[in-house]
């Protein structure tokens, strides 16, 4: 293990944390709010810590595969920790362990809150937290990568640790370059969604947060209900834009180059498309008769609850723990499922659903015909057996991982329908359960043990548990 060069790369990510706190400081400023002083308090630790741990560069730069698992989830506990800070010198969020929950559930765009009363908060503070989700959404390590080289030629390692997905493919051949074009695209992307939401009547500060959390798939609203106050233009936009945001960026990328034939023949993303939109059919059909009269406001909420939880954006414009079993059923199987590998979402990802679903049907075919050869292909190219291997361990690994949480959360007595959707809410990265953490709820009343454990799904279910199962395993840490 090279101890020097994780140091060195947690340094980095202070220094960034230090910068990314510049633009809430400066809300704090435009605004004249005092609260300003706990960001910059904030800052100067950052920077304090970073300065110092990047002033001596480790004579070995190198980094492999489980120094770059090792570094990339320490770095979001790091991050999310020292994020928390601002709440907590501040006052908003007494307790240190509700404030990292808030500041990890950002940063991991999970949007799970433990704040009873949202619009209380400053709007510095607003604004760093709903900023979180954006900074998350494509990657810490990500944004440094695109900036400066952390490890030469091993940045792919930190890239792969971070980057959502089943595989993680270069763009172009450069590492850095690859990182720069994601994070262009995701900024484009972004400030496309500010324009439009000005047009159609938010405040730039509005307009900013609400499109942080959706760049993100993140869900932190800047009002006590969500998105319910905002117009139908504006939810019609923001539906939009989170199904967009869960799309794989190699579309956004093919489209640039004006490669439409690759693009049609991505079978992930036609599949992604096609449960949303069987989905909000169903959801229209089963809460009509919540809607006497208002046929247009039922497919509009639909859409935007499915747009919302299968991206796991989180955002809500409706109570939807009222509406029918079925399609509060339906939206929990989309928390499993998930966005597309290569996007700002979580879950599973609609990828390893299609393999998992092409595995089944492989081996029911070998019973059928044992002597005859199967091979499984997605967009028509041989898939190897590593991704199966991998696949097949981070099921049995996420399965595990949410049975146990489950179990531990329900030390709280809550029912089962909160116990169960809280756990599939955090480690999907979802943000609103159902039951007691449902939209009109919170995750406030949750004991200390259990906001522990979900935060580390949270951070676990962002990095899709391998960098944390890596980090926690004992052989990494040896030499």
């Amino acid at each position: 293990m090279n101890y020097g060069m994780v140091l060195y790369v947690l340094g980095w990510i202070l220094n960034f944390e230090a910068m990314f706190l510049v633009p809430p400081l400066l809300c704090a400023v435009i605004y004249r709010e005092r609260d300003g002083f706990a960001i910059l308090i904030t800052m100067l630790i950052c920077l304090a810590i970073g300065l110092l741990s990047v002033y001596f560069k480790p004579k070995n730069k190198k980094l492999y595969s489980r120094e770059g698992f090792a570094a990339v989830a320490l770095s979001w506990l790091v991050v999310s920790i020292f994020g928390a800070l601002p709440f907590r010198i501040s006052g908003y969020i007494p307790h240190m362990v509700d404030a990292v929950f808030e500041t990890a559930s950002g940063f991991t765009t999970t949007g799970a809150s433990i704040l009873r009363d949202v619009e209380a908060l400053p709007r510095c503070l607003l604004f760093w937290r709903s900023f979180t989700h954006w900074i998350g959404g494509m990657g810490v390590l990500v944004f440094i990568i695109a900036i400066l080289p952390l490890a030469g030629g091993s940045d792919m390692f930190l890239m792969k640790a971070e980057s959502p997905g089943p595989s993680v493919k270069k763009l172009v051949p450069k590492v850095r370059t690859t990182a720069f074009t994601l994070y262009a695209l995701y900024m484009a992307l972004t400030a496309l969604e500010v324009v439009i939401l000005l047009i159609g009547g938010m405040t730039l500060f509005e307009s900013l947060l609400t499109s942080f959390g959706t760049a993100g798939t993140g869900g932190f609203g800047y009002l006590n209900d969500s998105m319910g106050s905002v117009t139908a233009f504006q939810q019609v936009v923001i539906t939009i834009f989170m199904i967009m945001f869960g799309i794989n960026f190699n579309v956004y990328y093919l489209a640039y180059k004006r490669r439409f034939k690759e693009i049609l023949s991505i079978s992930e993303v036609i599949v992604y498309l096609s449960i949303i939109a069987v989905s909000i059919v169903l959801i229209t059909i089963n809460i009509l008769p919540l809607y006497p009269g208002m046929g247009g406001k039922a497919v509009r909420d639909a859409a935007f609850q499915v747009g919302s939880i299968i991206t796991t954006t989180g955002f809500s414009t409706t109570d939807f723990n009222v509406w029918p079993t079925f399609s509060k059923t339906l939206l929990v199987t989309l928390m499993f499922i998930g966005a597309c590998a290569g996007s700002t979402g979580g879950g599973i990802k609609v990828s390893r659903i299609q393999i998992m679903a092409k595995t089944v049907s492989k081996e029911i075919e070998q019973m059928i015909h044992p002597s005859g050869v199967r091979k499984i292909r997605v967009d028509g190219k041989l898939l190897e057996h590593s991704v199966l291997r991998a696949t097949n361990v981070f099921i049995c690994s996420y399965l595990f991982i949410f049975v146990l949480s489950v179990l531990i959360i329900s030390l709280n007595g809550f029912d089962l329908e909160t116990t169960f959707t809280a756990v599939a809410a955090t480690l999907n990265n979802i943000g609103p359960g159902l039951s007691v953490v449902g939209p009109a709820g919170n995750f406030a009343d949750l004991s200390l043990l259990s906001k522990v454990v979900l935060t580390f799904d949270m951070i676990a279910g962002r990095l899709e548990l391998f960098p944390i199962l890596v980090m926690l395993h004992r052989s990494t840490w040896t030499r």
